[in-house]
């Protein structure tokens, strides 16, 4: 087994960068079957996200594997791009590395928030589209399946998955949860089009969140924002109404002075009927007065609250690294093992059936030669043979095994077969 991968992402690479060279699903799909015209017999798996873009190629046996320049060329290619401008952009894994490279990738712990759970969607929608364009094949499919399994085990074995670390999941999760069983009957109010507050309201609308207002100075930011979001926009100047309205709040403007004051909220609390409100306020400075929160069934909190719980959070998940990382290195090992012991499997195979059929002429020699018998000295003389047939081939069968875990056992397999004259 052959396996490389080229790529770049949020680690050494900007985001301009990431934006000339990503791919759409659609183009994923051209570029491998680009590939495969170019390289015919190279497996080819392309993932293209946000924060990475990362070429897999592999060969199952001989065959020799594009070099680095090559792949670079490709890309370069594709995207109209001068190669020279791009190369220093790239890493370069081969083998065990390119291997493990995956499996941190697919768990997700090589990710910009470690543990996010998108990341194996993304990782599973590039295979399947190497699956559909055909240009997988058994290396791939034995990598890529094992990475599914390694991000299963870190998930379940391990508690990265579950400590969220970005404040909009803490938001929604760890408080608003606490608060609303479900968000589908709740009224969702985001002031301000900041990338917080569309994050946030995201991980509501995940949630169940369906009826949602946008509200922004700007009435065509909110509508665009609230178009982006299958949401509603409304006006500004009936803030306080729609205040009055609301379950749920996302602040996220950026205006100098709190949108809303103590002395303004307790006019909107008439009218409210002694509702729960919960407001995240995630501006910098704050939207709402601080006093707000001594309201009865108001629950206020800014982003200094949110962010401590996050970072109580990241330090539980750097504690659960070490268990993760031992998964991968352990899958990794595992990986790599099996394959090399399917392909020894041929060889061995042949082995069995040249040695049995020798063991089959040699005991009909013998019955031959000694007359009629009875059926018990029969069985026995065969169960003889078989033991020595199985205790002669249990040694280089045995190194065998022992050399495919530590590597692809070329030199080993090809003594075999010579020693045995085993034909291909």
């Amino acid at each position: 087994m052959k396996i490389q991968l080229l790529g770049c992402s949020h680690h050494a690479s900007s985001l301009e960068v990431r934006e000339r060279l990503a791919f759409t699903p659609e183009q994923v799909a051209d570029a491998v079957r680009q590939l495969q015209r170019q390289f015919p017999n190279v497996e080819a798996v392309l993932l293209s996200t946000c924060n990475r873009v990362e070429l897999y190629v592999a060969v199952a046996d001989t065959d020799t594997l594009p070099d680095f320049s090559r792949l670079i060329a490709f890309l370069a290619d594709y995207h109209q791009l001068d190669p020279a401008t791009i190369v220093n952009e790239f890493y370069y894994h081969s083998g065990r590395d390119a291997v493990k490279h995956l499996l941190l990738v697919a768990a997700s712990l090589d990710s910009m928030v470690i543990g996010e759970a998108q990341i194996l969607s993304q990782v599973k929608q590039s295979f399947t589209i190497a699956e559909r364009e055909q240009s997988n094949g058994p290396v791939t499919h034995h990598v890529f399946q094992t990475a599914y399994r390694v991000a299963k085990r870190v998930a379940t074995e391990t508690q990265i998955s579950r400590r969220r670390v970005s404040i909009p999941s803490v938001a929604v999760a760890e408080y608003a949860r606490q608060l609303f069983e479900t968000f589908r009957d709740k009224h969702v109010l985001l002031l301000g089009a900041g990338k917080m507050g569309e994050e946030t309201l995201r991980y509501l609308k995940r949630e169940g969140a369906q009826t949602v207002v946008v509200l922004n100075r700007n009435p065509q930011r909110a509508e665009c924002l609230a178009r982006k979001l299958g949401a509603s926009s409304g006006d500004w100047r009936e803030l306080e109404s729609h205040i009055a309205w609301a379950d749920l709040i996302v602040s996220t403007t950026s205006s100098r002075q709190p949108i809303i004051s103590t002395a303004q909220f307790r006019q909107v609390q008439r009218q409210r009927s002694q509702r729960v409100l919960f407001v995240l306020d995630l501006a910098v400075p704050r939207d709402f007065e601080p006093g707000i929160a001594q309201f009865s069934n108001v629950y206020l909190y800014c982003i200094d609250d949110l962010q401590a719980a996050c970072d109580e959070n990241r330090k539980a998940r750097e504690k659960e690294w070490p268990k993760a990382e031992r998964i991968v290195d352990e899958e990794t090992a595992r990986c790599l093992a099996d394959w090399n012991h399917r392909a020894t499997a041929p060889t061995i195979q042949r082995l069995h059936q040249q040695a049995d059929q020798v063991k089959r002429d040699e005991l009909q020699r013998l019955f031959n030669k000694l007359g009629t018998i009875d059926q018990q000295s029969e069985e026995e003389i065969k169960r003889a043979f078989d033991r020595l047939t199985k205790k002669l081939l249990h040694p280089p069968l045995e190194s065998l095994r022992d050399e495919a875990k530590k590597g692809t056992p070329h030199s080993l397999l090809s003594a075999l077969r010579h020693l045995f004259q085993i034909s291909e």
